[in-house]
């Protein structure tokens, strides 16, 4: 969808309403270019002594065409420039859609300003194409052809002169719109480095202000604005040079017509009445042809536009619902099987996991621990799909995991990542995120069991208490708990916590966990930590190292086996004592 012609789709969808702004147009042009044929039968009256009481019916006609034209022409924007904004809605939708399902892969490989850039300025530069460049294409066409033959008939050998300028016109618009377009696309692929740039230092400010980098990333911004001021100024000294050329090529028509056609009055071949109503046909001339230029500009920036958005419309879903799904399915009860399952993020890179092949049963509890880069969260991320395997196949409740509806899958995992999000709403909402059916019951429980109530009452609001943005005004360890709450509030089948404990203390944690011992007694629970404590009474341990299971068993068992789980365990231990001598 990297063409103008791709937004077809689009404007059929309102086609009654663009056929009813196309008849506006020539109804409006109709009137417009009638008025001065009445100019001309008036000064014939005029210049013939004719009958001078007609003067009064003309002047009333020319009044009604006027005004005819007027209503018209408003008409004419209450119908396609508001289809305009429709499909800039549908735009915004369709391309907001896109975006929310697009798999993990392409956020890895996308900034955010980046994003953004597309979805303003690129959406409403084609949304000028939809609107003012459709319209003003139909008028100018149509009041072009109009007014060319009603001058043809008044005078073709007049008219042929008039014409001589237009294949100057077209070739110097040509070019200049090739040149717009390339200048337009470096614009917007600056205007999504500043973007970018923009997005980061908001979400970054306060490691910008600990770090006292205020003013290295004001120059920053300061240089990469005069670069985006610059590309900018490139594209205006181009579009400067369009107005100048059409009026000036105006001028020259005009130059020719006065001259020729005055030649022809005195000579009789033409009337005054005929050559009156000419000139004023050529000044409806004048505005066609520059419209003619400034539509050209705006089909360039879109077609520019047109083609970034391509490249995000043409990105691949990936992970949905296929071939093997059986959409019967409408529950999880929560056994988890990896057969030999190997994942790699891309083919040029290492496997992050390799061979694995565990079996989690419903109810149970199973933690994975290791070093940073061992593969834990990656592990933890195949389950709901967010990366689909490369080799290998995950079974869940005996299934493949391709034949569970993703949506399905999805609603039964309740994930606590290691990078907490909260959203700029209420502690309320931000619990009940992910339900359908919302209760006061259903929020106080997750609270309880993940021990954030207490806090919670402490707070004025309460759990009305808005959040700032990425939940800012809570504590790390109370952003953890908010989401883990948010997590227990779908009621899973299995809950997935990643190192969700690392902001808390050792005492709150324990109390957390046997909260959750009770409330995941038939549900699946998976966690991963770096701290033993977290995991020493999990069912079953798994040791990742360098994507590979290097140990498994219980606690116990793990100690005594005087493996890498040992030695964390004892350096652990020997942390604390240390802490306590301390």
């Amino acid at each position: 969808m990297d063409k103008l012609s791709s937004l077809t789709k689009y404007f059929k969808r309102y086609k009654g309403k663009l056929g009813l702004g196309i008849l506006f147009i020539l109804i409006s042009d109709v009137a417009q270019v009638y008025i001065p044929l009445l100019l001309k039968d008036s000064i014939e009256i005029i210049q013939n002594n004719g009958d001078y009481s007609k003067l009064f019916d003309y002047a009333l006609l020319m009044t009604g065409a006027a005004l005819l034209a007027g209503l018209f022409r408003f008409l004419i924007r209450m119908t396609i420039i508001v289809v305009s904004r429709e499909i800039e809605y549908d735009l915004r939708y369709d391309f907001w859609a896109h975006l929310q399902r697009l798999p993990m892969r392409f956020y890895q490989n996308n900034t955010t300003g980046n994003l953004m850039a597309h979805a303003t300025n690129d959406i409403s530069a084609v949304r000028m194409y939809v609107g003012p460049a459709v319209m003003y294409s139909i008028d100018t066409l149509t009041k072009f052809v109009i007014t060319i033959s009603i001058m043809m008939v008044l005078s073709w050998e007049l008219t042929v002169y008039t014409l001589i300028p237009l294949p100057f016109l077209s070739y110097i618009v040509y070019k200049l719109s090739t040149k717009i377009h390339e200048k337009f696309t470096l614009i917007q692929e600056k205007f999504s480095d500043l973007t970018t740039l923009a997005q980061e230092n908001f979400a970054g400010i306060r490691v910008i202000k600990s770090y006292v980098r205020e003013d290295n990333e004001i120059n920053k911004f300061i240089n990469m604005n005069k670069e985006y001021l610059e590309r900018n100024m490139d594209k205006v000294k181009i579009q400067a040079l369009f107005m100048p050329i059409l009026f000036l090529i105006s001028g020259i028509s005009i130059i020719v017509v006065v001259w020729a056609g005055g030649t022809m009055v005195i000579d009789g071949s033409l009337t005054l009445g005929d050559m009156s109503a000419f000139i004023i046909y050529l000044g409806m001339l004048i505005w066609p042809m520059i419209a003619f230029g400034w539509v050209a500009n705006i089909i360039q920036q879109a077609s520019a536009s047109m083609k970034r958005l391509g490249k995000i419309w043409r990105e691949k879903q990936e992970i949905e619902d296929g071939k093997l799904t059986h959409h019967a399915i409408n529950m999880v009860s929560g056994g988890i099987k990896f057969n030999n399952v190997s994942y790699k993020y891309a083919e040029n890179l290492p496997y992050a996991l390799k061979n694995i092949n565990i079996e989690i049963k419903p109810g149970e509890t199973a933690a994975f621990i290791g070093h940073t880069g061992s593969g834990k969260t990656t592990l933890l991320n195949l389950i709901p799909r967010f990366f689909d395997i490369n080799e290998g196949e995950i079974l869940i409740d005996g299934r493949n995991i391709h034949e569970i509806p993703l949506k399905v899958l999805r609603r039964s995992v309740g994930m606590v990542p290691q990078e907490t999000f909260l959203f700029s709403d209420t502690i309320r909402n931000n619990i009940l995120y992910g339900t359908v059916n919302s209760s006061e019951e259903k929020m106080l429980e997750a609270a309880r069991i993940s021990l954030l109530n207490n806090d919670v009452d402490q707070f004025n609001k309460g759990y009305d208490t808005i959040l700032g943005e990425r939940g800012i005004t809570l504590s790390g360890g109370q952003k953890q708990r908010t989401c883990l709450a948010r997590a227990i509030a779908i009621d899973p089948s299995i809950l997935i916590l990643d190192d969700s404990f690392s902001a808390v203390d050792t005492n709150t944690e324990e109390a957390i966990l046997e909260n959750l011992r009770g409330y995941m007694k038939n549900r699946t629970s998976i966690i991963v930590s770096h701290r033993i404590s977290t995991v020493k009474n999990a069912d079953k341990i798994y040791v990742l190292k360098d994507g590979s299971i290097a140990e498994q068993g219980r606690h116990d068992e793990l100690v005594a086996s005087e493996g890498i789980y040992a030695e964390l365990h004892y350096k652990q231990l020997l942390e604390e004592e240390l802490k306590e001598l301390n």
